[in-house]
């Protein structure tokens, strides 16, 4: 044998070797396809052809607090058609009636249907558009037409459904009521959201996915429905005033919110922008949550109140305001009026909202200890977020002397709020607890949830954060709030018929971009004596050739609310005459035995209706102090504490 021919069988051996290589790799590879990897790549080649696809729930309804809806998800259907699917005997039976059918529900011809269905199966179309957006009824309509009455199968019938949240009050309040992650709909999503289904789909011509009728589907469960605080009577009261004041002065946004004093309550919240089309005004933004701003007067409220707490002035002291004219260092406090308003109280500088008195006030007792001042001022909460249920409130700021952005200037300036900010809802949440004797009360937005007629959770008792004040301060300036409606800076918003109290606020805004652009305010409560409702109204850059003062841009829509709210809302409400006998005090003890027994010490009213209750404490020689409705769930005066020496005792009801 030759070398070559060597060399040739050395190669025919090693092709050889590499055959039986490839072929056993080969071998091994099916080997371990079908036995080992057979479930996985069947599972994979079935997900081309039937996927599971998620069913979206009905979300949750959202209703006011008298159970009319404010939000809700309605069912909408899309009708296809599989004609392959359909046999060719009852295609050729039903094929004109059905088309009859959908003309006359539709804008199309008999005609139109029938060549487009033909034209479909011919060219193995398994998924024809027919309609969408259909309700309920029209759905049902469709599914017995002709052939479709014959079902998935037999009449090709497809039928997809989707849901769509509608807003019935359409535009009012609809910001508040909120979308996705913000307003109702995102703060309370976890009860809204329900949980998803499923539905096994198969994959037809053209990238499409028809539904198929699957024992293992699971239907999706429906959302559990919220209950708010929110009245819409209040809401289009408060809608409505506010729009009418924005399109008056040619405003660029504004809120008005109004909150029940003693429960938190938000009772209507408003907040409007200008759209782009002139002069028209929408839901744009929630400003009364998280749009922080300098407050001008309203901050007037917290500036006495700190100045009273700490004792450095009463409501009697008397400032020089000069010729209305204030120099600190480089810069100048005006006052509205022109050469100023003399020597006067701090209650009437409080009324007539006199810049240099408060300047003067708040420098001369603090400007050697300015820390004091921000520190009241933060034991108010005034640098803290309330902590909403809704999603993005502003941050509030009130700056320190240990701050670089802390000037001479700041100390004065702050007294008639410039160098802070905060909210509308913010400032209003003050008002409120000068209303509620100095306590502060927690804004609420919720008052149940449902599984339609079960009740799931309730929220009755007031979320109380603490107290701005003493009593004695909140009573010295209420009087003062009176009296800025009554003969004050809100004078001509005064009425016989109903009282109201407040404070007016103006301050420029931008000021570093130009002059002229203002914010008008007007924050308090009614009625004076016996506070109800608190609220306030913020408009941003009215048009300054119309006007742009508190007095007359905000104050005008708090007069509108109350009046109304006064005429359409009976404030006052009837309590039913309780006897005697129907009392539920304690299993042991009836009602001469309690009032017997606990003569010194005071009693656990816990569980007690709230007229009980008072007439227990009125017959020791307590004062009594109501928040919520209901039976007695806290009291601020602990079970078996001596009553001597106690005047006043808190109740919390629910």
């Amino acid at each position: 044998m030759s070398q070559t021919d060597k060399d040739i069988l050395k190669r025919y051996y090693l092709i050889a070797v590499l055959f039986v290589v490839v072929a056993i790799a080969i071998v091994y590879q099916l080997f371990n396809i079908q036995f080992k990897q057979g479930d996985y790549y069947t599972e994979l080649a079935q997900n081309t052809v039937y996927k599971n696809f998620k069913i979206e729930p009905n979300r949750g309804n959202i209703y006011d607090a008298n159970m009319n809806l404010l939000a809700t998800s309605v069912t909408k259907y899309e009708i296809r058609f599989d004609p392959i699917s359909v046999t060719k005997s009852n295609f050729d039976t039903y094929l004109n009636p059905l088309s009859d059918s959908l003309s006359k529900m539709f804008s199309k011809s008999a005609a139109y249907y029938k060549n487009k269905f033909k034209k479909a199966r011919a060219l193995n179309n398994r998924y024809v558009f027919i309609a969408k957006n259909l309700d309920y009824s029209d759905y049902i309509r469709i599914k017995n037409f002709p052939m479709f009455n014959l079902g998935a199968y037999k009449g090709g019938f497809i039928a997809e459904q989707s849901t769509v949240r509608e807003h019935p009050l359409g535009k009012i309040g609809r910001r508040t009521v909120g979308y996705n992650s913000v307003g109702l709909e995102g703060a309370f999503d976890d009860y809204l959201q329900g949980e998803k289904g499923q539905r096994l789909k198969q994959k037809i011509a053209k990238g499409q996915w028809k539904p198929l009728t699957d024992l293992n589907q699971v239907e999706p469960v429906d959302g559990l429905d919220v209950i708010s605080t929110i009245d819409v009577n209040i809401q289009d009261i408060t809608h409505h005033a506010l729009l009418a004041q924005l399109e008056f002065f040619e405003a660029e946004h504004g809120t008005a919110v109004v909150m029940e004093t003693k429960t938190g309550e938000i009772k209507a919240i408003s907040n409007l922008g200008l759209s782009n089309e002139p002069g028209k005004y929408y839901e744009k933004r929630n400003y009364a949550v998280y749009e922080p701003h300098e407050p001008g007067s309203t901050f007037k409220l917290m500036s006495l109140v700190a100045a009273l707490e700490d004792k450095v002035v009463d409501t009697s002291t008397v400032i020089d305001t000069e010729n209305g004219r204030l120099k600190y260092f480089d810069r100048t406090v005006y006052d509205s009026k022109q050469g100023g308003y003399g020597k006067i109280s701090v209650a009437k500088a409080f009324e007539v909202s006199s810049n240099t008195a408060f300047a003067k006030m708040i420098y001369e007792n603090y400007k050697d200890q300015p820390e004091q001042f921000v520190d009241r001022l933060k034991m108010m909460g005034l640098d803290q977020k309330i902590g909403l249920q809704i999603k993005g409130e502003g941050q509030p700021s009130i700056p320190h002397p240990n701050n670089s952005n802390w000037y001479g200037t700041t100390l004065p300036w702050m007294s008639f709020g410039y160098g802070v900010s905060q909210t509308a809802l913010q400032i209003l949440s003050f008002y409120n607890a000068i209303a509620n004797d100095g306590v502060m009360v927690k804004p609420r937005f919720i008052k149940a949830v449902r599984d339609r007629h079960k009740l799931i959770e309730q929220y009755t008792e007031p979320q109380i954060t603490g107290s701005v004040c003493s009593e004695e301060t909140a009573k010295q300036v209420r009087a003062i709030l009176k009296n800025v409606v009554n003969k004050g800076t809100a004078s001509n918003i005064y009425s016989p018929r109903f009282s109201m109290a407040g404070k007016t606020g103006t301050c420029q805004t931008e000021y570093w971009v130009e002059s002229g652009r203002y914010i008008a305010s007007f924050a308090g409560y009614f009625p004076a004596d016996k506070p109800k409702y608190s609220c306030i109204v913020v408009i941003h850059k009215p048009n300054p050739e119309k006007g742009y003062y508190g007095s007359t841009v905000a104050a005008p829509v708090f007069k509108r609310i109350a009046k109304k709210i006064y005429s359409d809302t009976p404030i006052e409400a009837r309590l039913p005459r309780i006897k005697l006998n129907q009392l539920q005090l304690t299993e042991q003890d009836n009602y001469n035995q309690v009032l017997n027994k606990y003569k010194t010490i005071m009693p656990n009213l816990v569980g007690m209706p709230a007229m009980d209750a008072i007439s227990i404490l009125e017959n020791l020689g307590l004062k009594v102090k109501l928040f919520g409705e209901g039976k007695v769930i806290k009291q601020s005066l602990a079970p078996g504490k001596s009553v001597k020496g106690n005047k006043h005792v808190n109740l919390i009801l629910g």
